[in-house]
């Protein structure tokens, strides 16, 4: 049985390789899975690049999940 963890080779041309590579070591992107599917015995994977958030960015999102976690226990808390 082959290894189900090993490293298999992506379907892209030598340049679309090459490209990504280069965004992900110099530019700090991520490659990110954005769709898969089964085809027969193949897997097919839609891939995307990524760019992380900012620290600005975090403390809004944080801020936001906050109030939204306060507002839905304040709605519960009025059910009661």
């Amino acid at each position: 049985h082959p290894d189900p963890v090993r490293t298999r080779k992506l379907l892209l041309h030598k340049l679309e390789i090459d490209k990504l590579i280069g965004k992900v070591q110099r530019a700090g992107y991520t490659i990110m899975p954005l769709n898969m599917h089964y085809k027969g015995s193949r897997v097919k994977l839609e891939i995307g690049l990524a760019k992380g958030k900012k620290e600005h960015d975090k403390r809004a999102t944080e801020k936001e999940r906050e109030s939204k976690r306060e507002a839905a226990q304040a709605i519960k808390k009025e059910r009661r």
